[in-house]
């Protein structure tokens, strides 16, 4: 088992950021040894401002949250501190499961979290995504 895991952060220590805005996701393979860091998957420098000034424009914001769900398509799991009902059904269309922490939350501590629940006790969801992994 091999899951790739996303963070919508700007410092790369905590969960901070909304999913459409954030800039910057850091990603994280999960595996049954424990986790590490792949990569940081840059959108923009600080907020998407692309997004977030497009907002009036449907058909460009909607392309553009489609490109950003593309990027992060091999992720099975995205934690962000809030999304929208779109970016989560697009999200879920691509069977990614968006996860809402509070702000500030330590990424170590999501992951510490999630890799104790895959060992002990995975929720439905969690199982079918191990699953599919294996």
């Amino acid at each position: 088992m091999k899951i790739k895991v996303a963070f919508a952060s700007t410092d790369g220590i905590t969960v901070n950021e909304h999913f459409g805005r954030s800039g910057a996701f850091h990603v994280y393979e999960l595996s049954p040894e424990g986790f590490r860091f792949i990569e940081q998957r840059k959108f923009a420098d600080g907020r998407d401002t692309k997004i977030e000034n497009t907002k009036d424009g449907k058909e460009i914001h909607d392309g553009l949250l489609w490109d950003k769900v593309k990027a992060l398509s091999d992720c099975k799991i995205i934690y962000m501190t809030e999304i929208g009902p779109p970016s989560a059904a697009r999200l879920s269309q691509r069977s990614i499961m968006p996860l809402k922490v509070k702000d500030g939350t330590p990424i170590k501590e999501c992951l510490d979290k999630l890799f104790l629940t895959i060992k002990t006790s995975p929720p439905p969801w969690l199982k079918k995504i191990i699953q599919e992994d294996e």
